[in-house]
C-alpha cells in the first residue's frame, strides 16, 4: 500500500519542529497515523506531529496542511499518489514574524484537561511545542468529584515536560460558585508559579451542598503571593469578588476571553482600570489548548522564566490569537506610567503585524474609542500615530480585530495592556462613574453574602463583608 511521509522543519534554522497536520484524502475525509493525538476544539481537525508523520494512502490527490503556533505561515500542498510507493513531503515552515527576537515571548496561563482525556502526558508534551509557547500553565481544579486529567500533576515546574525553550508548570484554579443572583459566586482565580497548592481549592457548592461560602478568594491570593506565586483573575473578571480583589491590590493580571466561547468583551476590565486599578492583560484557552489565545510578555531579551513572570507583573504584555500589537505613549510601553500636566498633548504610536488581514485598529482611552483605523484594502501590517490631549489620570491601550478566522474558526483579535497616564491626581468623569458603579455592585454582593451565603459562623460571614466594605470604601473615595 502507498504512504505519504513528511518531515517538518523550520526553514530558517533547519530544526525539525512539532506541528499540527491535516491530511484530506481523495474522498474529503481527514486521515492521520494510527493512534495519532488530535487537536481539541472548534474549526479544522489536525493531528499532532513531533516533526515527522506517515499515513497510508491510495491513489488520488491528498491535501496536506501544516500549522505551528501563530508566528508561522500555514503550509499547504497537494500530493498526488499514483502507485503503491511512498510519497515524501518536506514541510519547510516559514515565519511571518519572530517576536522572540524582539524580546516578546508567548504563554498560555489557563489550561485544564478534562476527565475524558486518557493521554494527558502525551498531550502536554505536544501542546507547548505545537503551539510554540514559551510558558504553558496547566492547573488543578475541583468541581465535585470529577477526576480531571491534569489534576494528577504536582505544583510547580513540571520538569519532564520542560526544556530550554518551553517551561511547563502546574498551578491551581481556586474558585467559588454559588446560586441565585450570583451564579458565579466569588469567581475563579489562577494561581501560578506555586511551590505548594493553596487550600482550599474550591469552596461552597463546588465541594458539596454543605460546604460554606468561605474562605474568600483573597485569602488564596495572599497564600499564593507568600510563596512567590502569580495571581490572575479568570473569565473577564466574572465573580463578585473580582472588583474587591482589584481594589485591595491582590491581583497581578486579568485573564480575558478565556474560554474562547465567552464574549470578546472588556467591560469589567475597563471599569476597574477606569477606577484606578492597574491590571495587565493575560489570556489562556481554559479547556485544553482549544484556541490560539496567548499572552505575549516583554522580557527585554531571550526567554527566561523568571523575567517572563516579572514582565507579566509589570504589565508589559499584549494578548492575541495571532496578530502582534504594540503601543507606545510618549515612548513608554504598556505597564509604564507617563507623567504629564493637565491639558498637555501626548504622542501615541501603534504598530501591528498579522498573517491574516486586519480590518479595524482602535486607540482606547479610559474605555472609549478615541481613534479608529479601518483599512480600505486587505492590510496585514501598519502603524498609526496621533496626538492626544489628556486632562485627567487614566490609561491608554490599543486593540484590533478582523472577521478573518484562524483554523480554530475564531476571528482574529489582539489587545495591549494599558499605558497609565498621571496628571497629578485629577479624576475624570469616567473614573468617577466607574467607581460609583462598583460601589453599587459591591453593595449587591454584600446583600447576597448577608442573606444567602452559607457559613458555619457569624465570624466567617463578617470576614467576607469586612473585605467587601474595605473595597467599597476605596471605590467610594474615587467616586466622590
Amino acid at each position: 500500500m502507498a504512504k505519504i511521509e513528511g518531515r517538518i522543519f523550520d526553514s530558517n534554522t533547519g530544526e525539525v519542529v512539532a506541528a499540527r497536520v491535516q491530511i484530506q484524502d481523495p474522498t474529503g475525509h481527514n486521515i492521520g497515523p494510527e493512534g495519532a493525538l488530535w487537536k481539541v476544539g472548534t474549526g479544522e481537525p489536525f493531528f499532532y506531529s513531533g516533526g515527522e508523520f506517515s499515513v497510508q494512502a491510495t491513489r488520488g490527490y491528498y491535501r496536506v496542511l501544516v500549522e505551528r503556533g501563530t508566528e508561522y505561515r500555514p503550509w499547504q500542498k497537494t500530493v498526488e499518489v499514483t502507485s503503491a510507493h511512498t510519497e515524501t513531503v518536506d514541510v519547510a515552515l516559514e515565519r511571518w514574524t519572530d517576536l522572540g527576537t524582539l524580546g516578546w515571548h508567548p504563554g498560555n496561563t489557563h489550561i485544564h484537561y478534562d476527565e475524558k482525556e486518557t493521554r494527558p502526558d502525551e498531550r502536554l508534551r505536544y501542546d507547548p511545542r505545537v503551539e510554540d509557547l514559551r510558558m504553558t500553565a496547566v492547573s488543578i481544579l475541583k468541581r465535585w468529584d470529577l477526576e480531571y486529567a491534569t489534576n494528577k500533576y504536582p505544583a510547580g515546574i513540571l520538569t519532564e515536560f520542560t526544556d530550554t525553550h518551553h517551561v511547563v508548570q502546574c498551578g491551581e484554579e481556586t474558585r467559588h460558585n454559588a446560586g441565585g443572583a450570583h451564579e458565579i459566586g466569588y469567581g475563579h482565580v489562577m494561581l501560578l508559579n506555586l511551590q505548594n497548592y493553596v487550600d482550599p481549592i474550591s469552596r461552597g457548592l463546588l465541594v458539596d451542598a454543605f460546604d460554606p461560602d468561605y474562605p474568600p478568594l483573597i485569602y488564596a491570593c495572599d497564600d499564593a503571593r507568600r510563596q512567590g506565586g502569580l495571581v490572575i483573575w479568570c473569565h473577564n473578571g466574572r465573580g463578585m469578588e473580582a472588583p474587591v480583589a482589584a481594589a485591595l491590590k491582590r491581583l497581578d493580571a486579568m485573564n480575558l476571553f478565556d474560554p474562547y466561547w465567552s464574549d470578546v468583551e472588556y467591560d469589567l476590565w475597563y471599569r476597574m482600570l477606569n477606577s484606578g486599578a492597574r491590571l495587565p492583560a493575560s489570556t489562556g484557552s481554559d479547556w485544553f489548548v482549544s484556541s490560539a489565545n496567548r499572552v505575549y510578555v516583554d522580557t527585554g531579551g531571550t526567554f527566561d522564566y523568571g523575567t517572563w513572570l516579572e514582565g507579566m507583573r509589570a504589565g508589559r504584555t499584549f494578548i492575541t490569537n495571532g496578530p502582534a500589537l504594540f503601543i507606545a505613549v510618549n515612548g513608554q510601553a504598556p505597564g509604564a506610567t507617563v507623567h504629564v500636566k493637565p491639558g498637555e498633548d501626548i504622542t501615541v504610536n501603534i504598530r501591528w503585524k498579522s498573517h491574516y488581514p486586519i480590518e479595524q485598529i482602535e486607540l482606547i482611552n479610559d474605555g472609549k474609542v478615541i481613534k479608529r483605523h479601518s483599512p480600505k484594502v486587505e492590510e496585514t501590517e501598519g502603524s498609526l500615530e496621533c496626538e492626544l490631549s489628556v486632562h485627567a489620570d487614566g490609561w491608554i491601550a490599543a486593540r484590533l480585530g478582523s472577521t478573518c478566522r484562524d483554523s480554530f474558526a475564531q476571528p482574529v483579535w489582539a489587545h495591549t495592556s494599558p499605558v497609565y497616564v498621571d496628571v497629578g491626581g485629577v479624576k475624570s468623569a469616567e473614573r468617577k462613574e466607574a467607581a460609583a458603579i462598583l460601589v453599587n455592585e459591591i453593595e449587591t454582593s454584600m446583600d447576597w453574602v448577608r442573606s444567602k451565603g452559607r457559613f458555619y459562623s457569624d465570624s466567617q460571614r463578617n470576614e467576607i463583608v469586612d473585605l467587601f466594605l474595605q473595597a467599597q470604601e476605596l471605590y467610594r473615595g474615587v467616586a466622590g
